[in-house]
């Protein structure tokens, strides 16, 4: 096995889950998360970065995982294909709860309150990977919680 497939693999076992609940964040959709995560790690195996230590490779697929995301979401592609009638109900691991209401939060709220909350990461790591102020993290984060509260109720964050 060539070493770059080596790394590759050893990334898809400490980061895959992580990025496909990103990617899921975006797309709402498991099968098209499953393909950001598989193209995200396409782009690994084709560019082979190197990295400085395990923070910055994780950094680097979360922020190719969003990019990636974000095209789909704008592609001609993604406009032209029809949805699957929505009566049919299908279940998932990441369908249900907290996180599908998370998922309904407008796409600049969804990704902050994802990367600090699910991800850990910290708001100056977050304005780094999407590209935004500091402060811009710490606003879309305070308005996302004030939605996330109107959404569920105040007595929920106080258990």
């Amino acid at each position: 096995m060539s070493s770059n497939l080596k790394r590759a693999e050893l990334a898809l076992n400490k980061y895959g889950d992580s990025l496909m609940h990103l990617a899921y964040t975006y797309t709402k959709s498991m099968d098209d998360a499953q393909d950001m995560v598989q193209d995200a790690f396409l782009k690994y195996l084709t560019k082979a970065p190197e990295f400085t230590c395990d923070e910055h490779e994780k950094a680097w697929l979360v922020r190719v995982t969003i990019n990636i995301c974000k095209n789909f979401l704008t592609s001609t592609y993604r406009k032209s294909y029809s949805e699957l009638d929505e009566n049919i109900s299908v279940q998932d691991e990441y369908s249900s709860g907290l996180v599908e209401i998370v998922n309904s939060l407008p796409e600049k709220y969804r990704s902050v309150i994802h990367l600090f909350y699910y991800e850990g990461y910290s708001q100056k790591e977050i304005s780094k990977i999407l590209k935004i102020t500091e402060s811009a993290v710490s606003t879309r984060l305070q308005r996302g919680r004030n939605l996330l509260k109107e959404m569920i109720g105040d007595d929920f964050f106080e258990r």
